[in-house]
C-alpha cells in the first residue's frame, strides 16, 4: 500500500493556516535533539533512576546501570547538553539530578513504566 493520495485533495485553507503556525525549524531542531538524547537505552536507565531520587553521583549511576562510570559520564554529558540533567559538585563528587524538561520528557517517553517523583 503506497501511503500517498493518488489525487490532489488539498484542503488549502486548513492547511495553509497550520503552515502559518507551524514550529520554527530551529525549535524542531532543538526539540528533535532533546528527543534523541533520550533515545538510547541506558540514558533511559540513568534518567529512570534520577527520577526516583533527587540526585545521584556517577559512582551510583554506573553501579544502577551496571556500565563502567566513563560511559555513564558520557551518557551524562549528552543529558546535560540537552537540559535533560543538571549537576553540581559537592567535594570530590558531581551530582546529577533531572531537570523540569527532563522529568517531563522521561514521562512522556515511559509513560506508566516508571514513577516519576514531582
Amino acid at each position: 500500500m503506497d501511503d500517498r493520495c493518488e489525487l490532489l485533495c488539498l484542503n488549502v485553507e486548513v492547511a495553509e493556516e497550520l503552515r502559518r503556525r507551524r514550529m520554527e525549524p530551529a525549535r524542531a531542531f532543538a526539540a528533535a535533539e532533546r528527543a534523541h538524547a533520550v533515545a538510547d537505552p541506558t540514558r533511559l536507565i540513568l534518567a529512570g533512576a534520577l527520577a526516583e531520587i533527587d540526585e545521584l553521583c556517577v559512582c551510583d549511576l554506573a553501579w544502577i546501570a551496571e556500565r563502567s562510570q566513563n560511559l555513564v559520564s558520557h551518557h551524562l554529558k549528552v543529558l546535560r547538553a540537552n537540559g535533560l540533567v543538571c549537576s553540581r559538585r559537592n567535594g570530590k563528587m558531581v551530582m546529577y539530578a533531572l531537570t523540569d524538561e527532563g522529568r517531563a520528557i522521561l514521562q512522556s517517553v515511559l509513560l506508566d513504566e516508571v514513577a516519576l517523583r514531582a
